[in-house]
């Protein structure tokens, strides 16, 4: 903001902060801010939260502090009064095959709920909702379209891809090794070269997995500015974007533009087409249903089926293919597939975003003010035109049939045309289905079917890469198929069918399958179903006892019985309703 345009916060009776800093009745309150180093200039400015889930735990986070003193200096530049605060992170990567798995998607909410808490209990005026991990990033945007503050999302950038043998891997090519090392393909020396090489630094994982989907999303949205998902986390740019969304989160206090200005209908079907476009994580899929939710906008998972039908895949990244996002960044990032789906009438150029631009203008000041290159320019091997893209659909599909009444989602890394049948081999938890993998049983046709492991069944929904990447490290990408009832990373690639409802422990029917049962799934018919007839399925239900809860107390008990279906979003919160 120039000094001829700065606006005088100190009469603006707007801000809530107000509550806590202004009158006689408020010095005591003002007294603690001044202990902190806080002034009158400060007291008088709007005050911006800046929550920050900084921590040793992940590479996705381990950078966030200097991120976000990137943000707080632009904040302050700009006239506000950044104020840090702190809250959780769970590293999907590390708990990833235990027990501790199931504390991941619980994270989402408590962040939601920690910053909702932190912003309402001190008054905040504005946020910018800092985010690395893979539950950050939906945490973080549900809680600014809880409090409905004037918000800014800044995601923390992904790490630069490792090296090994001469090509670029990432974390899942370990997971993946792990499986070769199981059937003899990868020796203990090659493993351990992999494992010291693939992550070379701080960042969220380096494919189109769960962060950078949601990073993406984010864009289209309208909750973070294009172009701010794709420069790497250990990249000046990165704190360029970071400065520039501190100074946008006060334009945005004072010109009063808040989530529910922003979000609608149409910024949740241009975020799905965005997902499908670039074959984003399954995990999108409830994430983007737990955003509506919280938003009041009316989002069903049928619709990711329709929007994902009508537009093509046409980026082709990690998992599917071999590039990472700082290939992306290099073409122009998010804007240019972006670009390409609105010109190609798939995205509702309309749609406004937190600049205050609609998506077009965001588009049109790119091209002008930051040079985006010309779509005629850009050239890929993983980078699709519209008229002749990558795959005819995107990439989210979503299955139903007797097996899955309220749905299933899957993610199609190879082709759409996927047929599978073959025999059930039931286990009741991720741990037994590795096993099973590892000790070499899986056979091709197999279907493996992990269940129990539901939001309310986990609890917690946990992500199971490590059996996927075994299973497809096992040399069965094409030829064995797994369903279940819990989660995926974004990296996980293969026929894998995820978040079947309603979920085993509910009593759905996943949970009354029977070993050897014939399991049919069918992506081209949307199908997955098992050869089992009515009357059969409606004696087994008969017969059928609900498992005892795996946690008595404590937050996973607690989560447990308050998550909603995965066709629902998982959400604890049931949200509000908008006209």
């Amino acid at each position: 903001m120039s000094s001829d345009d700065e606006f005088d916060f100190g009469k603006d009776q707007r801000l809530q902060s107000r509550d806590v800093t202004e009158g006689a009745e408020k010095a005591p309150h003002r007294a603690m801010f001044r202990a902190m180093g806080f002034d009158d200039e400060d007291l008088s400015s709007p005050m911006i939260g800046v929550p920050n889930p900084a921590a040793d735990i992940t590479p996705c986070n381990v950078h966030l502090d200097d991120v976000a003193e990137s943000a707080i200096e632009g904040a302050d530049e700009a006239g506000g009064m950044p104020i840090e605060f702190g809250t959780i992170t769970i590293s999907d990567a590390i708990s990833m095959g235990t027990e501790g798995m199931k504390a991941s998607l619980i994270s989402r909410e408590v962040i939601a709920d920690s910053v909702e808490l932190v912003s309402f209990g001190e008054r905040m005026d504005g946020l910018v909702t800092v985010a690395g991990c893979d539950k950050n990033l939906p945490g973080m945007m549900m809680a600014a379209i809880r409090t409905d503050l004037p918000s800014v999302f800044l995601y923390g950038g992904s790490i630069m891809p490792g090296e090994h043998e001469g090509r670029d891997v990432t974390i899942v090519q370990v997971f993946e090794g792990v499986g070769a090392y199981g059937t003899g393909e990868m020796d203990a020396d090659e493993l351990d070269d992999l494992e010291r090489n693939a992550c070379p630094g701080a960042g969220s994982c380096g494919g189109m997995f769960t962060a950078n989907t949601m990073a993406s999303v984010s864009e289209a949205l309208g909750m973070a500015p294009l172009g701010s998902a794709s420069p790497p986390a250990e990249h000046h740019e990165r704190y360029a974007v970071a400065r520039r969304a501190g100074e946008l989160a006060v334009e945005v206090v004072e010109e009063d533009r808040r989530p529910s200005d922003i979000l609608s209908r149409k910024s949740f079907e241009n975020a799905i087409a965005l997902q499908t476009a670039i074959g984003g994580s399954t995990n999108g899929v409830l994430h983007l249903l737990a955003l509506a939710r919280e938003a009041g906008v009316d989002l069903e998972i049928e619709d990711f089926d329709d929007i994902s039908k009508r537009t093509p895949k046409i980026v082709d990244m990690q998992p599917g293919g071999d590039s990472v996002m700082n290939d992306l960044h290099e073409l122009g990032g998010v804007p240019v597939v972006v670009r390409r789906l609105l010109e190609a009438d798939l995205f509702h150029g309309d749609a406004m975003t937190v600049t205050g631009r609609t998506i077009a203008e965001e588009l049109a000041y790119l091209e002008e003010e930051h040079g985006l290159p010309a779509d005629d320019e850009l050239e890929a091997d993983f980078l699709y035109t519209v008229d002749d893209p990558k795959e005819e659909e995107g990439a989210i599909k979503i299955l139903s049939g007797n097996l899955a009444p309220d749905g299933a989602v899957l993610k199609a890394t190879g082709g759409d045309q996927f047929h599978h049948e073959g025999p059930a081999r039931i286990f009741e938890n991720e741990e037994d289905a590795m096993a099973y993998v590892q000790e070499g049983h899986i056979e091709s046709g197999d279907v493996i079917v992990i269940r129990n492991e539901g939001p309310k069944g986990g609890p917690g929904m946990r992500e199971m890469l490590g059996v996927t990447a075994a299973v497809v490290g096992a040399g069965h990408e094409d030829d064995v198929a797994l369903i279940t009832d819990g989660r995926f990373s974004g990296g996980t690639r293969g026929p894998m069918i995820g978040h079947v409802a309603p979920e085993a422990f509910v009593g759905g029917p996943i949970g009354l399958l029977e070993d050897g049962d014939e399991i049919t799934v069918d992506i081209p018919d949307r199908t997955l179903e098992v050869d089992v007839d009515d009357d059969d399925l409606e004696r087994r239900r008969e017969e059928w006892d609900r498992p005892e809860p795996a946690y008595e107390g404590g937050v996973l008990a607690k989560f447990g019985r308050d998550f909603s279906s995965a066709a629902d979003g998982a959400v604890t919160n049931p949200g509000v309703k908008r006209d």
